[in-house]
């Protein structure tokens, strides 16, 4: 069953916190961004997780190979649940952010779920330099067979990429896809998927935020995402 990841993306712990209280008992996963992170530090992770949280820590780390295995060494100390790297900073990086996994979990006796971002779903084929030739499509899956073969746990993709990394690495790697919108929303997400339409093309987690945080009822929103991947049988 695909899981439901609401983005907190605020400005300060207050608003954070008081939607985190609005989606408690809605969703498990909420996710701590950027914008969150740099303006709380690690104690927003402490606090979420002290709500009955899972914590998905989208810092999205892509550095060189020793700064990012002490980086995400640090996010399993923190208690995030799920932690991302970014695919294209090379096979040495990826191996050296499954160490600081390892490394974390045996400090801690936690392994979160280790992911890398493919393409960010923010962009299409517009914003890159591809070879001619190659699609987004393919470069997504290029990153995801190395990512694999890293060991990591899954990736960051688009519900468009998705059925074809599972083929490629398998029905156990995982894809999280941000971008889940509903039809009718408009915003600066390119490519997008309804709940629906990922969970159909085998997206693990589903990451929304506008369209549940802004919403008149933060849970009733949530549930109605909910309701739309529970009618995908698989």
């Amino acid at each position: 069953m695909a899981e439901l990841v609401v983005a907190l993306d605020f400005p300060d712990s207050t608003a954070a916190l008081d939607m985190a209280t609005r989606l408690r008992g809605a969703v498990n996963w909420v996710k701590v961004g950027l914008e969150l992170y740099t303006a709380t530090g690690p104690s927003i992770v402490g606090a979420l997780t002290d709500m009955g949280f899972r914590v998905f820590l989208d810092l999205k780390f892509m550095d060189i190979p020793n700064t990012v295995r002490g980086a995400v060494r640090s996010a399993v100390g923190v208690g995030a649940d799920m932690v991302n790297v970014h695919a294209c900073g090379g096979r040495r990086m990826l191996e050296a952010a499954r160490e600081g996994l390892e490394d974390g979990a045996a400090r801690t006796g936690r392994s979160p779920i280790l992911l890398a971002v493919t393409v960010l779903t923010s962009m299409d084929a517009t914003d890159l330099a591809l070879p001619e030739g190659t699609s987004v499509a393919d470069l997504a899956l290029a990153y995801a067979r190395t990512v694999r073969d890293c060991e990591l746990d899954g990736v960051v993709c688009s519900g468009h990429e998705a059925q074809a990394i599972k083929a490629a690495c398998g029905a156990d790697f995982a894809c999280l896809t941000p971008g889940i919108r509903m039809a009718d929303a408009g915003d600066d997400q390119r490519r997008v998927m309804t709940p629906e339409m990922a969970v159909r093309a085998g997206s693990d987690y589903l990451v929304a935020g506008r369209p549940i945080t802004r919403a008149a009822s933060p849970a009733d929103a949530a549930a109605l995402f909910l309701e739309q991947m529970g009618r995908v049988v698989l």
